[in-house]
């Protein structure tokens, strides 16, 4: 008994499913494991490469900062011969001096201080000096008793050690008021006597500019330190914030003792985190030379791995959709599998699919009438086999009747699979598209894509605007539908080719308007060419004779002329054996006024600055009809957002048009007609706004005909002898 319960358990076809699912897992799991490991390997590939990079950006860096502070020493250099000539002659050292200070736009001065006592006839302390003043230079003797240069450090360094050298930059407040650095060289007399200190004040924008241009990623920066760490230099503000700079700069000065670079200028790094960027990391090294300065590369992790990361998720998406795809392809595998096998089991298993399907493509069918105040919509099918490949179908929305009849080449189970894409194609296409030769190229370009067996579709396409009694339509190869009205006629179509011939093919709206009270009748051929025993057709001509007969009976309700129909071609047939399906559809057309209890007109101009007008406009009309206030308030939201729209869009900018709201009420419904003469559009076509999406993400517009489309019970738009015609239909139930 335990083994039979077994045996059981094991033929159970979920647990014959465990194999192909443990497989899958396996591979899942195997993949994602390599998949880690090469984005590892590629993790380190690209650190590694980034080090290399750093390292050669520092390099140039420091050799560029470095070629700037040599160039200018060189032009002290330079200028230190007219300034010994002059030593004589210090009335005319400032103009020396002026003149070095305006070839350079980033000296901000530029100074001759002598020796103390140098000159007897002239101040103790004497300082020439030559300042950038905006667009001037000026010139003056800076020395004083608060200023004295021999207690300063350039005139230490160049007097007494006889040696040139840049100091760390400060804030210059007696000449310039800028930020500098100074470059100081002790000078001779013809004797060969030190006597005094020519130099150079030199703006740090250079320096920050020469360090900031050009970098390997947008968030990328550099910072300027001195020898012991202090903060020479750092990029703007759209850069980074000034506490991540402070930050940056206090991590490389806590770690001093690892701070003692090499003078080969090799990097060194370090981690940090900034509430915008995340993860981020500074590369530091001493500039070659003097002075003995510090550059600091600082980049962020998401921007040197933001590839390799959107790579790696991408990948992960992928062979997600894959071993999903895998998964539901041995899905039907199996199950294609299990109703092969149960058919060979049993012959008459097959006829019960076929029994099957048939229900299944009835189903797809419309399974009632429409029967309105407006419209009486009813279909029927006839297969000549157990499936079909004739296909109709209606429903309404927003006011407009969609319908459509076809007929696929061949019979039988390919015909039926044709037959459902076809039909399924239309159910999905109108739902948001309301021209039918949109809906009838959309289908013509599936139906023509890998038409390998050159099977070919006649269709017809109506939409028809009940407001109105317009109808728009577009043909594919079918036969003209019967216009029955104050006689039988065809309707006036374009051939056109069947659908799945050429895929390029351009199918072509048109319209007509529907007389009160009109029936549409629109078959396929396998009622003209229904045969009797004598291999005679039944044709077209007995087809408007028989309608003729029921216009005069006053017998064009759907239901009574295909059944009158039917009943002809049943009787002409005879009993002879039909091979063709045989399907109908008609539609009884008759335009229905509803008594108006209110019927009120405001007409705006294209301003937006009227809304307050339109909004007082729809509160009285609510009031007048003792609406309740929340639907007042939807009321006046809805017709707001789409009046609204057609200002901003009808209109070009800068034209002056009108824009007409008609509020209609019945007993149960209300109705506001927006009219305006302005260019064609349909605001029911704009996609709707994906609110699953992030306010940073989700694409601008779609909003306003979400809402209106939530706020109403239907949206109907029409364009009618060159005017946008758009109505807003709501239902209520008084207080």
């Amino acid at each position: 008994m335990m083994k039979n319960w077994l045996n059981k358990l094991r033929n159970h076809k979920r647990w014959r499913a465990l194999p192909a699912i443990a497989f899958i897992l396996l591979a899942g799991i195997l993949i994602e494991l390599l998949s880690l490991v090469q984005y590892n390997y590629a993790h380190s590939l690209v650190k590694e490469e980034l080090d290399y990079r750093v390292e050669s950006e520092l390099a140039i860096k420091s050799i560029r900062v470095r070629s700037m502070l040599i160039s200018n020493e060189k032009m002290v250099d330079n200028y230190l011969w007219p300034v010994q000539q002059q030593i004589h002659k210090p009335d005319n050292i400032p103009n020396v001096i002026g003149r070095l200070v305006a070839t350079n736009i980033d000296v901000m001065s530029s100074f001759v201080a002598f020796i103390p006592g140098y000159y007897p006839d002239r101040e103790y302390l004497f300082e020439p000096v030559a300042v950038r003043r905006g667009d001037s230079i000026v010139t003056m003797q800076l020395a004083s008793e608060k200023h004295d240069y021999t207690q300063r450090e350039f005139y230490h360094e160049a007097v007494e050690e006889n040696y040139s050298n840049w100091t760390d930059p400060y804030l210059d407040t007696e000449a310039s008021g800028k930020i500098v650095t100074t470059y100081s060289r002790p000078f001779t007399d013809s004797t060969g006597k030190i006597v005094g200190v020519f130099g150079i004040d030199l703006s740090t924008k250079g320096i920050i500019d020469t360090l900031n241009t050009r970098h390997n990623f947008p968030s990328t920066f550099f910072l300027l330190l001195t020898e012991d760490g202090k903060l020479i230099s750092q990029p703007d503000s759209s850069k980074t914030q000034s506490s991540d700079v402070t930050e940056i700069v206090n991590m490389i000065n806590d770690i001093s003792c690892e701070r003692k670079l090499s003078s080969s200028g090799h990097s060194k790094i370090i981690t940090f985190h900034d509430k915008e960027h995340g993860k981020g990391y500074a590369y530091y090294a001493y500039m070659r030379g003097q002075p003995h300065w510090q550059v600091v590369m600082v980049c962020y992790d998401k921007e040197v791995f933001g590839k390799l990361k959107s790579m790696r998720r991408n990948f992960l998406l992928l062979m997600l959709g894959v071993f999903s795809l895998l998964g539901f392809i041995l899905y039907r595998v199996n199950q294609y599998v299990k109703r092969l096998h149960e058919s060979k089991l049993n012959k008459q298993r097959t006829d019960s699919e076929l029994n099957i399907a048939q229900k299944i493509q009835s189903e797809m069918l419309p399974r009632s009438t429409i029967t309105r105040p407006d419209i009486d919509v009813s279909g029927k099918q006839i297969t000549a086999l157990e499936v079909g490949g004739d296909l109709y179908d209606f429903f309404i929305r927003d006011e407009k009747l969609f319908f459509c009849i076809g007929d696929v080449s061949g019979k039988g189970v390919p015909a039926s699979l044709v037959m459902a894409v076809v039909h399924s194609l239309f159910r999905s296409l109108a739902t948001h598209e309301s021209n039918p030769s949109h809906i009838m190229q959309a289908i013509n370009v599936t139906a023509s894509e890998g038409n390998e067996t050159n099977m070919f579709v006649t269709m017809f396409i109506g939409v028809l605007d009940l407001p109105t009694g317009r109808l728009r339509y577009c043909n594919a190869g079918h036969d003209a539908p019967l216009i029955i009205s104050h006689g039988v006629t065809p309707l006036d179509v374009n051939a056109n080719l069947p659908l799945g011939v050429f895929k390029d093919f351009t199918y072509m709206q048109q319209e007509t308007q529907l007389p009160q009270e009109a029936t549409l009748l629109l078959y396929t051929d396998g009622l003209t060419e229904m045969s009797n025993t004598s291999h005679s057709l039944f044709g077209l001509q007995r087809i408007i004779d028989t309608a003729q007969a029921c216009l005069e009976q006053n017998q064009t309700a759907p239901a009574q002329l295909m059944a009158s129909l039917h009943d002809h071609a049943m009787q002409f047939a005879n009993g002879a054996q039909q091979t063709d399906d045989l399907t109908m559809l008609s539609v009884h057309y008759h335009r229905h006024d509803e008594a108006l209890v209110l019927n009120e007109t405001l007409t705006l101009k294209n301003d937006v600055h009227q809304v307050p007008e339109l909004n007082s406009f729809v509160k009285s009309v609510t009031e007048r009809l003792s609406l309740e206030t929340s639907l007042t308030s939807q009321l006046m939201l809805a017709v707001e957002e789409a009046v609204v729209n057609v200002m901003n869009y009808a209109y070009p900018i800068g034209t002056q048009g009108t824009v007409i709201i008609n509020a209609q009420s019945t007993d149960d419904a209300i109705k506001f007609i927006i009219t305006d003469e302005g260019k064609a559009f349909d605001p029911t076509l704009k996609s709707e706004a994906d609110t699953t999406l992030s306010a940073e993400e989700r694409p601008i517009g779609g909003l306003g005909i979400l809402l209106v489309q939530q706020l109403m019970d239907s949206i109907n738009y029409e364009r009618i002898e060159g005017k946008n015609v758009l109505t807003l239909k709501k239902g209520y139930d008084k207080r």
